[in-house]
């Protein structure tokens, strides 16, 4: 019999507030699993995308089986969830039954600070037993995956494996045809890589290849021994399984754990102008197994590290913010991360790029960069250049990119080979030229700030100088164009836009100061100022200022104008920023504040920013907390929306995307405690190498 490991003692845990949708596992926009409902055992586990990728566990408790994870086998009683924790790095479950307490505990290791790390595409899963009646208790536990997880349509081809590494013994599946980077698009999962179970020799779990292995494990506490063997099979409901069954042994009133790995590794994540890129782990060339025994030798430091991390944070943004705002992070924390791939480059520096989830499944779009920014600024700015430099180096291409203003994005996931948004690289249909020509001037700036670099400016100061001459003719009073709310249509005159355009001259003015351009500093820095002026003489009426300067009557989120006050760029009095506040707390509904006077819709993401323009605790907390009181009572069960309507709670659109890291701005306008926070990325990229 395998001798039991102690585990650190179970403590009690405070359940969570009711997320709107689970992170499980949570890497990168293709391996992504949620749970959306309240209980583990009361629905299938899910991609992000909704589609069904089935984890399953079973729990053995002196020969009686209990389901605690996934709804099949529907024959199989849940034991009772007594509790969930949410915490930025950990989902832990609580199960009581059988005369034990069981967690089940999800950790990824998403540490914005360590690249190595943060790129390794590994959860561990662990589970954790302990008597609770003084008795003793025979106890094993199952994980059973579906190979649905490695497939993006129905019934296609799966190969299986089995491989020793190092640390453990393997089992894997992927498809046959391993079409690399073969499509892009929104609505679609991952058909080409593997996907892996590890168990770790030291505690003698075993791993299986079978068809319905819940059945063996009910009667025998154990998994069939021989695998299935019949090569290319279609994924369908006789397809087998990779499954793994845990021995707890005795377990008495001392906790006892054990746990596995998961993974999924793809070779190929991103094509960018033409050059297929590795995950930014394998920049070296680095084996799978290798990859797998590293992480596998890492999980108690990485575990003890991930334990501080979230205790750390959710303190420092209670502290800095409230408990509400802490969760509203805790809950965009994963899934911003996850709405990223992180790869190497020819010369293996980062680049980081975005996925537009559920919209169009657009790559590398400025102004979802722009939203998600916050995140990467207050905890590592090199993050937020390795998602800008590919942005900037494709448009000083002119075989590419010809207009005077910036890109929009680089085409469709996973393929970066040029803008296909609005009239592409074509025409000037349907673009964006203020709004992303100010959102790069911007994010250069806030990088250059908070990286203290200057490297992005200098190396494309011919493109940062046109798009800042083009706001200088076009941004004080933006023709009929579209925003980053193009959902809302094309807005001419658009107040909040020339918010953005201002900004963006002001950002160009402290890059030019930077680098010692006296003259276009000085020049630009007196003109946003003059254009701050005029814009406030355009916009405002009575009590608060206009959505458009030509349309009276009307009101709306000015949340751009928080850089002002986050960048120090000083430009706009502060009775502007007093007197919207002051306007919005007369317009807020049950679940948040409206984007504007034309709907009762709202962006989350756009409220934090419109509520970091408070200056007063009260007046924050009146914006956020009809958010957080939506994100516990919403019915849209998805992963975060940041788009929903503020009477009914219901999803708008859009879910599981990298805009929610904005909700990270209030703590980057704590300059302490962003540097604070700041100062690890620059001790980690300044240590050896692994």
């Amino acid at each position: 019999m395998t001798t039991p490991l102690l585990a650190q003692e179970l403590k009690p845990i405070k359940s969570s507030p009711r997320p709107p949708d689970t992170p499980l596992i949570a890497h990168d926009p293709y391996f992504s699993v949620w749970s959306n409902s309240d209980k583990l055992t009361d629905s299938t586990t899910r991609h992000w995308t909704g589609h069904p990728q089935p984890l399953a566990s079973l729990i053995r408790v002196d020969g009686k089986t209990f389901r605690i994870m996934g709804r099949d086998p529907g024959s199989v009683p849940a034991m009772e969830q007594t509790a969930m924790e949410l915490t930025p790095t950990h989902t832990r479950y609580r199960f009581a039954g059988g005369g034990v307490e069981v967690e089940l505990a999800f950790f990824t290791p998403a540490f914005l600070d360590d690249l190595d790390v943060l790129s390794r595409p590994v959860t561990y899963l662990t589970w954790t037993a302990k008597a609770t009646d003084g008795s003793q208790h025979m106890v094993s536990a199952l994980l059973d995956a579906s190979p649905e997880i490695a497939t993006s349509f129905d019934h296609q081809a799966v190969t299986y494996s089995r491989q020793k590494v190092g640390s453990g013994e393997v089992v894997s599946v992927g498809t046959r045809d391993q079409a690399v980077l073969n499509r892009s698009g929104d609505d679609l999962r991952i058909d080409w890589g593997y996907f892996h179970l590890l168990a770790p020799q030291s505690e003698g779990s075993q791993l299986s290849i079978s068809n319905q292995p819940e059945e063996v494990f009910q009667a025998t506490g154990k998994i069939p021994e021989v695998d299935v063997m019949d090569g290319v099979v279609t994924t369908d409901r006789f397809a087998p399984h990779l499954a793994a069954a845990m021995n707890l042994g005795t377990v008495g009133t001392q906790s006892v754990s054990r746990h596995l790995l998961v993974s999924y590794t793809d070779t190929y994540s991103i094509q960018y102008l033409g050059q297929n890129l590795r995950p930014y782990w394998q920049r070296d060339g680095k084996p799978v197994a290798t990859m797998l025994d590293e992480a596998a030798r890492e999980n108690a430091s990485l575990e003890k590290r991930g334990v501080a991390f979230d205790q750390e944070l959710t303190g420092d943004l209670t502290r800095t913010a409230g408990a509400h705002y802490a969760w509203l992070c805790t809950l965009s924390y994963r899934q911003s991360i996850a709405a990223h791939k992180l790869v190497a480059d020819g010369d293996g520096q980062p680049m980081l790029f975005a996925k537009e989830n559920f919209s169009n499944g657009d790559i590398a779009t400025v102004d979802v960069m722009y939203p998600s920014a916050p995140l990467f600024l207050f905890f590592n700015p090199r993050l937020l250049e390795a998602q800008v430099r590919p942005v900037l180096q494709y448009a000083a291409m002119p075989n590419h990119w010809h207009f005077p203003f910036a890109p929009h994005d680089l085409g469709q996931y996973p393929l970066a080979n040029g803008q296909e948004y609005g009239g592409g690289e074509k025409t000037e249909e349907n673009q964006m030229p203020v709004e992303e020509s100010a959102n790069l001037l911007i994010l250069v700036d806030g990088i250059a700030r908070t990286g203290h670099t200057t490297t992005l400016a200098e190396r494309y100061w011919p493109q940062l100088t046109q798009w800042a001459q083009y706001l200088k003719t076009h941004g004080l009073d933006p023709e009929n164009q579209l925003t980053t709310d193009d959902f809302a249509g094309h807005v001419a005159h658009n107040s909040n836009l020339s918010i953005k355009a201002i900004d963006g001259l002001g950002a160009y003015a402290d890059l030019a100061k930077l680098l010692h351009h006296d003259s276009e500093a000085k020049q630009y820095s007196a003109l946003a100022k003059t254009m701050a002026g005029q814009w406030v003489g355009m916009a405002k009426e009575g009590d608060h200022y206009k959505l458009a300067f030509n349309s009276p009557g009307t009101w709306s989120q000015k949340y751009n104008l928080v850089w002002d006050k986050v960048l120090d760029y000083n430009l706009f009095p502060p009775s502007v920023r007093d007197a919207e506040i002051a306007y919005y707390k007369t317009k807020i509904n049950q679940y948040g504040l409206p984007l504007d006077s034309r709907a009762t819709y709202t962006k989350n993401d756009w409220t934090l920013w419109t509520a970091t323009l408070a200056e007063k605790a009260e007046d924050f907390n009146a914006l956020v907390d009809p958010i957080y009181l939506w994100s516990t009572e919403t019915t849209s069960r998805v992963p975060l929306t940041d788009w929903y309507d503020t009477l009914s709670g219901k999803q708008v659109g859009f879910q599981a995307r990298s805009v929610v890291g904005g909700l990270f701005i209030r703590a980057l306008d704590d300059k302490a405690l962003a540097e604070k926070w700041r100062r690890r990325s620059v001790r980690e990229s300044e240590s050896p190498a692994r």
